[in-house]
């Protein structure tokens, strides 16, 4: 997507290239331009504000402190101006705008192009920018003004956040249609260890809530498969390779079609898996943000599938 900085100077565009791309030369391919140009606003900017901005490490650029301070700040003069075009914007009746959307993978799949079938079918202007991260780090990218919204799992600080809506999603075994567990109602964790199972790597939410079960009945756990994708572990499932663990979301598909089996973990007291809307402060009532917000609040309590109750067949 287009970035909406055509108010600030060449050399702080070529900056903010720069800090993005981490090279000058990957920077010089975006902006179709030569590096050297790129080179040469660089050091222009360094020279009249006193400061180096970028440290090089082997290859690749990295932002000084004084490099960082300057990229916030050029962030948020950027918000500030996106969101006085935004208000503009809402006088002609919000025909046009962006919005910047940060998500966990598992979102990604279904849930939100669901999202945003409908809320570009209503505003057919308004440009959408999706990035997907960690759980963590797209808390992180609303925080600094990266992103408007995100929409994830679990977020460990809430610090510097609006959140608009919370859903609490039970967490389960998923198994393929012929796996010899697919048949049960329910299921526990230490069942479930005793066949082959894709675990979730640190960094996921997930991970989180199995260790706990994991420590409180001091269970043993030998992965066949340890993976930072909950994408890849459910087509491992899917291929009958081993059982994976997550909730609904990103397999709702699959759990249509009959190809996956959800098992929620009967495990007790086992926290729920914590689906949240957030969203930086601030955000204008009239704005494109602020409309797929609003739009999103009212449509996820529909959209997120209910595990449906199953009785265990008679073998």
């Amino acid at each position: 997507m287009e970035r909406n900085d055509s108010f600030l100077s060449a050399s702080c565009r070529y900056f903010l290239l720069v800090a993005e791309a981490g090279s000058v030369r990957a920077a010089a391919r975006q902006a179709n331009t030569a590096p050297s140009a790129i080179s040469r606003q660089i050091g222009l900017l360094e020279t009249s504000l006193g400061i180096t901005l970028f440290e090089r490490i082997g290859r690749s650029l990295c932002l000084s402190p004084a490099g960082e301070e300057l990229r916030r700040a050029l962030a948020a003069s950027t918000l500030l101006h996106e969101e006085v075009l935004d208000q503009l914007n809402a006088l002609r009746g919000l025909k046009s705008g962006h919005v910047r959307i940060a998500t966990v993978e598992s979102i990604s799949n279904a849930l939100l192009p669901r999202l945003l079938e409908d809320f570009t079918s209503a505003y057919p202007g308004i440009q959408i920018q999706v990035s997907v991260a960690g759980s963590d780090a797209v808390t992180e990218l609303v925080r600094e003004n990266i992103a408007d919204v995100g929409l994830t799992f679990n977020p460990t600080s809430f610090a510097r956040l609006g959140v608009a809506h919370v859903q609490d999603l039970p967490v389960g075994a998923v198994v393929s249609p012929g796996h010899v567990l697919a048949r049960q109602s329910t299921v526990s964790l230490r069942d479930c260890l005793q066949h082959p199972v894709a675990w979730p790597a640190r960094g996921l939410s997930l991970r989180t809530l199995l260790d706990t079960i994991v420590r409180r009945q001091k269970l043993s756990v030998k992965p066949a498969i340890e993976c930072n994708s909950l994408r890849v572990m459910a087509s491992l499932a899917r291929r009958g390779v081993c059982i994976a663990f997550q909730t609904t979301i990103g397999i709702e598909q699959d759990l249509e079609d009959g190809t996956l089996r959800f098992i929620p973990l009967a495990d007790r007291p086992l926290p729920p898996d914590r689906m949240m809307l957030v969203h930086r402060p601030g955000l204008t009532s009239q704005s494109a943000a602020a409309a797929f917000l609003s739009h999103a609040k009212g449509v996820l309590p529909k959209l997120v599938p209910v595990p449906k109750k199953r009785t265990r067949r008679a073998e």
